[in-house]
């Protein structure tokens, strides 16, 4: 799952939920039933699930592009310049 498909899943999970939860609150006031309610609810929150946990194609549509290992060897990353750099300012401590 790539970053926006990651974005899309959190927007459309926020949005099942809340419709699921209006839904399932009016058809619980109509019918005078916490039960129905709940059970109207959790088949939201199942279905929610369903949706948006499993990597499905269409949250797959910008994958990253990532950098060929044989090019990357050729530019190293400076780890022992910087340790070195880091060293020679620290200041002395005073006595």
């Amino acid at each position: 799952m790539d970053w926006q498909g990651q974005k899309l899943a959190e927007q459309l999970m926020q949005i099942l939920l809340l419709a699921f939860a209006a839904v399932s609150f009016g058809t619980g006031y109509v019918l005078g039933s916490f039960q129905m309610m709940m059970l109207i609810y959790a088949g939201g929150v199942v279905l929610t699930t369903l949706v948006t946990v499993p990597n499905w194609p269409f949250f797959n549509r910008h994958p990253l592009k990532w950098l060929d290992p044989s090019e990357a060897e050729k530019h190293p990353k400076p780890q022992q310049q910087q340790a070195q750099a880091v060293s020679s300012k620290k200041k002395p401590a005073k006595k």
